[in-house]
């Protein structure tokens, strides 16, 4: 599997029962937390709209939708991980057109990575690797505290 830094996750950076009405609200409350945090830069909601609109990052598999969303490191103050476990399902477009309709993610991961092309591509093949299982699937959504998720994603990076 490919190599992912792992210590790029982390608990501050998992978020539960997280609520948005769709893919620009969430966005626009990522940005906020991300921001305050000190992990982005003011530009980041239009940088990542922008690329969502134009390049999808929503991944339908056999158990669970997801979605990968990630901007350009320009964008990017420290490198992170985000993990979201909405409380609901969040609809984003599919990726590469995939599928023919909305994917509703159960879990986001927003990718903050500074190596753009090289870590990001390293990164994505190591998400689409794991949640291609479905006993990780079934693992990383089964967890309820940040640290046992970021267990359970990171034990399979």
């Amino acid at each position: 599997m490919a190599q992912v830094d792992t210590s790029l996750f982390r608990p501050e950076l998992v978020f539960f029962d997280f609520e948005a009405t769709d893919e620009w609200d969430f966005f626009k409350q990522m940005q906020r937390k991300l921001q305050d945090m000190g992990y982005v830069k003011e530009g980041w909601y239009d940088a990542i709209t922008q690329r969502e609109k134009s390049f999808p990052t929503g991944l339908q598999f056999e158990k669970i939708g997801i979605a990968i969303p990630h901007v350009d490191p320009e964008n990017i103050v420290k490198p992170y991980i985000a993990v979201i476990k909405p409380k609901t399902t969040i609809d984003f477009a599919p990726m590469a057109d995939m599928v023919d309709h909305p994917v509703h993610t159960e879990l986001i991961i927003n990718l903050g990575l500074l190596a753009h092309a090289e870590d990001q591509v390293a990164v994505l093949q190591a998400m689409m690797g794991i949640f291609m299982d479905e006993e990780a699937t079934a693992d990383i959504m089964s967890r309820d505290s940040a640290e046992g998720i970021i267990e359970a994603i990171t034990k399979r990076c």
